[in-house]
């Protein structure tokens, strides 16, 4: 006899499932294609910076390598109808773009594998720069590829999905790059060929999402307009889909994109200076990997699972403002951390807490993006609103390394809190005024 408490189990469970489809199983692999490249340009190689006995100022003045994320829009257009020739003939329109961007990804690694940035710090920054353009380009055509997948009722679970690829991914490219270069050192000391090594494995990595994109089918081709002319051309492909969307939203596009701007602003500004907090704080390598790396990504995937399914049940924006609180809390917990100098169990407790929320909110943003797109405009847009996400925190995110410099690291972790609470404003506004309408936000 089925009791209310064994039906609503079963319930959930049944929800738990869409997970084994095999949409959402491709998007484990395309989601760790996606992460690979991030920490090896920003976290990873902060560490790496610092080790190497490159400032903190100077380190915060390259994160501005992650603004090509937040211009991605400027080229989407072109990855949305452009063809390149002979790859998208052999594998289609999106697959071809996947490819193209992982060769780019690639290239750059490699040369990052041949430099020590502490004679050769601006080759090391082109080719920095390299692996940004190339993954912001993999991440224009793996978002829409991910939208045309499926329907908007499984996004939130192809965005749980992508999160799981995309935090092993962070695991190999944060703990599998310190526990390479930790066993190829030799000495105590700095070891340039250590790090090397461990970024020519990372770009042997890459292969994986290379592999993925040969063996998996292209998404349902749909009609696009056909231009008479060049001018109709570039007019289709650079400027409707941005009409498009302004045109839906009226005056509130202002008001959507204002809270796509500041959503991820705690997290993005406060993990720029994470790895030279765990350097300065005394945390080893293996520390970082085992901890940082290792089990706070674990706990990041539990996030992005329960996060999809709790957007499931209770609505997009209601886990989007859980998110957003999480986030604020766990950034007052590393201001706490900051005052207990090198204590190993206060860093599992602070990591667990900040990457589970951060699980959450990324799983509902990514739900929260997908619905806002226009599928005809799916590259386009998609690249818009996660643009937009990251423009202004990649910008402030600069600035991090000489506010730690003049205040410290638990007043800076105070900070990034405090300019996330905005956020809560903008999204009960759109849930009040039902601005954004989402299925189960409106049941």
């Amino acid at each position: 006899m089925n009791t209310p408490v064994f039906t609503a189990v079963q319930s959930w469970l049944k929800d738990f499932r869409v997970y084994l489809e095999w949409p959402c199983l491709r998007m484990l692999f395309l989601g760790y294609s996606a992460g690979l490249p991030l920490l090896l340009i920003l976290g990873t190689l902060s560490f790496w910076l610092r080790e190497a006995g490159i400032d903190r100022s100077t380190i915060g003045y390259l994160t501005w390598v992650g603004l090509i994320y937040a211009f991605k829009w400027v080229w989407a257009p072109l990855v949305d109808r452009l063809q390149i020739p002979v790859l998208t003939k052999l594998f289609g329109r999106r697959r071809s773009w996947l490819i193209f961007a992982q060769a780019l990804i690639i290239l750059g690694l490699l040369g990052m594998s041949t430099l020590d940035p502490k004679v050769a710090l601006n080759p090391m920054v082109w080719c920095a720069l390299l692996v940004a353009f190339g993954s912001a380009t993999q991440d224009i055509a793996l978002d829409a590829f991910r939208i045309e997948s499926a329907n908007s009722d499984h996004q939130a679970a192809l965005a749980a999905t992508y999160q799981t690829g995309y935090r092993l991914a962070l695991i190999w490219a944060g703990a599998g790059v310190l526990w390479l270069a930790a066993r190829a050192e030799i000495g105590s000391g700095y070891d340039a060929a250590a790090w090397q090594f461990a970024y020519l494995c990372m770009a042997a990595s890459i292969g994986v999402g290379v592999l993925t994109a040969l063996l998996s089918a292209e998404p349902a081709a749909y009609a696009l307009p056909q231009a008479c002319n060049a001018k109709d051309w570039l007019y289709q492909t650079l400027i409707e889909p941005f009409a498009e969307f302004i045109t839906r939203y009226r005056w509130h596009a202002v008001l959507i994109l204002a809270l796509i701007a500041i959503y991820r602003i705690s997290d993005v500004v406060m993990g720029i200076m994470a790895n030279p907090f765990y350097v300065d704080m005394g945390y080893t390598k293996n520390e970082v990997a085992a901890v940082s790396k290792g089990f706070g990504v674990v706990m990041t995937l539990v996030g992005a699972f329960v996060g999809g399914v709790l957007t499931l049940r209770f609505g997009v924006l209601r886990i989007l403002f859980l998110g957003a609180v999480l986030s604020a809390v766990s950034n007052v917990l590393f201001a706490w951390l900051a005052n207990q100098g090198h204590d190993l169990q206060g860093l599992i407790w602070v990591i667990s807490a900040d990457n589970l929320s951060s699980g959450i909110a990324s799983a509902a943003f990514i739900a929260f993006l997908s619905a806002l797109t226009n599928i005809r405009y799916s590259a386009t847009q998609y690249a818009l609103f996660s643009s937009m996400m990251l423009l202004l925190s990649k910008w402030l995110a600069g600035f991090s390394g000489v506010f730690v410099d003049h205040f410290g690291y638990q007043a800076f972790f105070y900070g990034t809190a405090v300019i996330g609470a905005p956020v809560l404003l903008l999204i009960w506004v759109t849930m009040h005024f039902k601005i954004v309408q989402i299925k189960k936000e409106d049941e």
